[in-house]
C-alpha cells in the first residue's frame, strides 16, 4: 500500500470552497496537510471550513480569505499567511461566449483571474519554498488548454498561458526540492459546470440526460463518456503534493479522461 503523509505541511487552495478546490482541500487535509480553505466572501470561507471539518472529521481546516484576482487581495491574505509548503492555484472563471463577441475587458478579466492570481502567489511563494528546500505548486489547467473550445477561447487561451507559466517556474525552482506542474482537468462534474451545459443544451432535460447530450454533442472525444467527479481531480494533485512525486516537475499532468487524444501527458 502506497501512503500519502503530509503531515506538517501547510497548504493554500485557492477557489476552494466548492467544486474541484473543496474536494482537494479535502483530500490534502485527510493525507494530513493543514489546509487553507479560500474564496472572497470571509462567511463563505468559514461554512466552508465547518462542513469540510464535519465532512471529513481532520480539524486541519483554517480560513484563508482573500479577492485574489486583486493585487491587494493577494497581499492581505499574505499577511495571515505568509508561508506555505503547497500552493494549488486552483481559481479560475469559465463561460461560453461567442469569439467574435468577447470584449477587451473579458479577455483582461480572464487573464487577471486565471493566470495573474497564480503568478503572483507563485511569486509569493517560491522564495520561501526554495529558501527550505521543499515545496509543492500546482497549477490547474484544463483541457481546455490544449483543445480550444470556439465557444470559449478566451478561457482556453488563459490556460494555455498557465501551462507555460508552469513551465517557466519550474525552471526557476530547479535542483531546489521544489516542483511546479500544471494539472489538466478534464470536463468535470461542479455546481457551475451544471450551469455551464445548460447554457448549451436544453434545459428541461434532467440531469443526467442534459450530461450525456452535452459530452456527445461537445465533447464527443472524452473516453470516459462522462464528466469527471471533483474527487478524480483531487486524488492526482494530493499525489503530485507529496513526496512520492519528487522527480515531476515542469509537467503537464492530464487527469482528462482520455479527452486530449494525444498519447503523450
Amino acid at each position: 500500500m502506497i501512503a500519502i503523509d503530509l503531515d506538517g505541511r501547510t497548504a493554500l487552495v485557492t477557489g476552494s470552497t466548492q467544486g474541484i478546490g473543496a474536494a482537494i482541500a479535502r483530500q490534502l487535509a485527510l493525507a494530513g496537510a493543514r489546509v487553507g480553505v479560500n474564496g472572497r466572501s470571509p462567511d463563505k470561507v468559514d461554512a466552508a471550513v465547518a462542513q469540510f471539518t464535519a465532512e471529513t472529521g481532520a480539524d486541519r481546516f483554517f480560513a484563508a480569505p482573500g479577492d485574489l484576482a486583486a493585487e491587494e487581495g493577494e497581499a492581505r491574505l499574505a499577511e495571515a499567511l505568509p508561508a506555505v509548503d503547497i500552493l494549488v492555484n486552483n481559481l479560475g472563471i469559465f463561460g461560453a461566449q461567442p469569439a467574435l463577441e468577447i470584449t477587451d475587458d473579458q479577455w483582461r478579466r480572464y487573464f487577471e483571474v486565471n493566470v495573474l492570481a497564480a503568478v503572483r502567489l507563485i511569486r509569493r511563494h517560491l522564495p520561501g519554498m526554495t529558501d527550505r528546500g521543499w515545496g509543492r505548486v500546482l497549477n490547474i489547467a484544463s483541457d481546455s488548454a490544449i483543445v480550444i473550445p470556439e465557444e470559449m477561447i478566451h478561457y482556453g487561451t488563459s490556460k494555455t498561458a498557465l501551462l507555460a507559466v508552469s513551465r517557466g517556474f519550474a525552471k526557476q525552482a530547479a535542483g531546489t526540492g521544489v516542483t511546479v506542474n500544471a494539472v489538466i482537468a478534464g470536463p468535470t462534474h461542479t455546481g457551475g459546470v451544471e450551469e455551464f451545459v445548460y447554457q448549451l443544451v436544453d434545459r428541461s432535460l434532467p440531469w443526467d440526460e442534459a450530461q450525456r447530450e452535452f459530452m456527445r454533442e461537445h465533447r464527443p472525444q472524452s473516453l470516459l463518456h462522462r464528466l469527471i467527479e471533483p474527487e478524480e481531480i483531487a486524488n492526482l494533485v494530493t499525489y503530485l503534493s507529496s513526496p512520492l512525486a519528487s522527480a515531476t516537475t515542469g509537467a503537464a499532468v492530464r487527469v482528462d479522461g482520455g479527452y486530449v487524444d494525444s498519447i503523450i501527458p
